[in-house]
């Protein structure tokens, strides 16, 4: 706390006794007044034209204390030198001020404090009061200065009789206002049976003391720096210098030594007929000092020692960093209560929650028992269902078995009517047969090499457009990173399901690059297969070029397969136009075995390099077959004949 919030207490106090109608303004002409004054207490030089031209926009009415505050910052408070003037000085012109208004006793009350310990009680009351206006003490502030009192007063303090008065709702939350607090001093609570005096004296101390900065005063002995020689003195300690009078009345001041870090207290031995001797040293000099007795001598080296600590650590009031310590204590009892009813609120909740998923547990049991009772209910109407789906599938069993006892009974006639065509034309369904597989698996090579050739094709065609979807994705992911530069926080679950589509089209990429290396394995193995079933194609026009051989005498007919005679060697079962028959299907389907399917060349693809072939359309091997087949048949059909 500064000076300037001291002074702002005191003014306050001043400015709100000036308002007499409590609307929280006061007139012009009675801010002149208290101008004027402070300027005065405050040895700064007065402005009267300042106030004029600083309220000049409101002469129509009164003045808040808003309006009045930068007045008083700028006129008053900014001219103001620390150690021109007296403090106390200016406190008297406030409490004049405010006790004619607020402090209203009665003088013929016994316990009533005298006029100059009230104004001493009020200044103590703004050095211990809150930082906050209306100004206020809190409870704990309260206790700390009455025990203060009742030290100085040489009794016990028992807040038993103000446990009433500190338990008010209105006292914990607002705190205490001066006049309350002085009215209760007044009350006698505190100093009933107390003489006056006794109350006067504390009262003084410890508004020396705190007010006053006073660390400790009394008298002690000192040695003179040039006759050397003891005299008596009253001293009094204060955190920057010591000082010392002739008496205690502090008229006379014989001395004041100043106090800075350079400064210590040393304990001396007793001598010169003096005991409890110390002296305290500075640059220049030393001086020498007893005490009456081994106590006071520590009580004054402490107190001189926690001066020089104060000046050293830059602190200018004990009282003022004790208080400072006071309050960060009860902030931080606050925040502990705070938390700890927190921490009750939390175990409350959670007890509430346990007790809710209990219910829950409970409900949760009913529903399961009235489940399994429908379970076991479903069950048996299921049990039942089944055993009259068994009886109905044991009727269509035996139905199935008598038809198919009479399928069997027509199945053995046909097979006795297919025997005896098999018999007829064994020889000739031998070669066919033959001749079929190898179209067969040529049919199948090439049906196969046209299905893996479309789905290579369709499989390049989804890459592709999987390729581009990747593309597009990743110029999408890279216009939204240049967006979340502006728009991170708005734009990052959206990036976040881009990353996914992203990961899953290339996994997905992947999985076709795996599907069309399988598909290009598999169609070398149907050109594979295509080669071999060329091999055998070519094989059998082999064969049947040797069936379109001229037989010699003796040999075996390739056609009829019977034995020729030495006599006629162009004997044979079947007729000559029949041969030629087949000799001119023999051409034709050789010529038709002879075309391919033709390839086109490879390319590579611009995205990935992979090899894939162009989607073209195969020629129709499913009707080179079916020609293939009628040809068959109809040849078969003239050597039949």
């Amino acid at each position: 706390m500064d000076l300037r919030s001291e002074l702002l207490k005191s003014i306050w106090y001043g400015f709100t006794a000036l308002d007499l109608e409590k609307s929280g303004k006061v007139s012009k002409s009675q801010l002149k007044v208290l101008s004027h004054n402070l300027c005065t207490v405050l040895s700064i030089p007065h402005d009267p034209v300042a106030l004029e031209e600083h309220f000049r926009d409101d002469d129509d009415g009164p003045v808040s204390s808003q309006g009045y505050m930068p007045y008083l910052n700028k006129y008053i408070l900014d001219k103001v030198i620390e150690g021109s003037f007296i403090k106390e000085n200016v406190d008297e012109l406030c409490w004049t001020l405010t006790a004619k208004k607020n402090y209203q006793t009665d003088k013929t009350s016994s316990t009533v404090l005298p006029e100059k310990d009230a104004f001493r009680l009020w200044c103590l009351f703004n050095f211990l009061s809150e930082d906050k206006y209306p100004l206020v003490m809190v409870p704990d502030e309260v206790e700390y200065l009455l025990k203060k009192i009742c030290m100085g007063m040489s009794i016990e303090f028992n807040c038993v009789e103000l446990e009433d008065f500190f338990s008010q709702d209105s006292v914990q939350q607002s705190g205490i206002t001066v006049w309350v607090f002085l009215a209760m001093m007044n009350s006698g609570k505190i100093t009933r049976g107390i003489e006056k005096s006794i109350i006067s004296m504390a009262i003084e101390e410890v508004y020396r003391e705190i007010v006053g900065d006073v660390l400790k005063e009394g008298y002690l002995w000192k040695k003179g720096q040039l006759r050397r020689n003891w005299k008596e003195r009253w001293f009094t300690l204060r955190p920057s210098n010591l000082s010392y009078y002739t008496g205690e009345d502090r008229k006379d001041c014989q001395g004041n030594i100043v106090l800075d870090g350079n400064c210590c207290v040393e304990v001396l031995p007793d001598r010169d007929g003096k005991r409890c001797m110390f002296c305290l040293k500075t640059l220049s000099k030393t001086y020498e000092m007893s005490a009456s007795d081994t106590k006071q001598r520590q009580e004054w080296t402490t107190a001189i020692q926690t001066a020089i600590r104060l000046h050293v650590e830059g602190k200018t009031s004990l009282h003022k960093d004790l208080k400072m310590k006071r309050r960060e204590q009860r902030e931080q009892r606050e925040k502990r209560q705070q938390a700890k009813e927190e921490e009750l609120h939390r175990l409350r909740a959670l007890q509430e929650e346990r007790e809710r998923k209990l219910a829950e547990l409970d409900l949760l049991k009913e529903a399961q028992k009235q489940a399994q009772a429908l379970l076991e209910q479903d069950e048996q109407r299921r049990r039942q269902q089944h055993e009259q789906l068994q009886r109905a599938l044991e009727v269509q069993l035996r139905e199935a078995e008598e038809a198919r006892v009479s399928m069997q009974a027509e199945m053995a006639l046909k097979e006795e009517e297919a025997e005896r065509q098999r018999k007829r034309i064994q020889e000739l369904e031998e070669m066919q047969k033959r001749l079929e597989e190898a179209l067969q698996q040529e049919i199948k090579a090439r049906r196969d090499e046209e299905a893996f050739r479309y789905a290579q094709a369709g499989l390049l065609a989804e890459e592709e457009e999987k390729m581009k979807a990747l593309m597009r994705l990743q110029e999408e992911q890279e216009e939204y990173i240049l967006k979340t530069q502006r728009e991170k926080q708005e734009l990052k679950q959206e990036m976040e399901a881009k990353s996914r589509s992203l990961d899953e089209a290339q996994r997905q990429l992947e999985e076709v690059r795996a599907n069309r290396h399988r598909v290009d394995q598999d169609v070398v193995a149907a050109q594979r297969k295509l080669r071999q079933a060329s091999t055998n194609v070519k094989h059998w026009n082999v064969q049947m070029n040797r069936l379109m051989r001229p037989i010699g005498p003796g040999g075996m007919c390739p056609i009829c397969m019977t034995r020729r005679s030495k006599d006629n060697v162009n004997e044979c079962s079947f007729p000559f136009s029949t041969i030629q028959i087949l000799e001119v299907e023999h051409i034709e389907i050789n010529s038709r075995f002879s075309r391919r399917v033709p390839l086109y060349h490879c390319r590579r693809a611009q995205q990935d390099d992979v090899i894939k072939r162009a989607p073209v359309k195969p020629p129709l091997v499913e009707n080179n077959v079916e020609n293939m087949m009628e040809i068959w048949h109809s040849s078969l059909f003239y050597v039949f004949i």
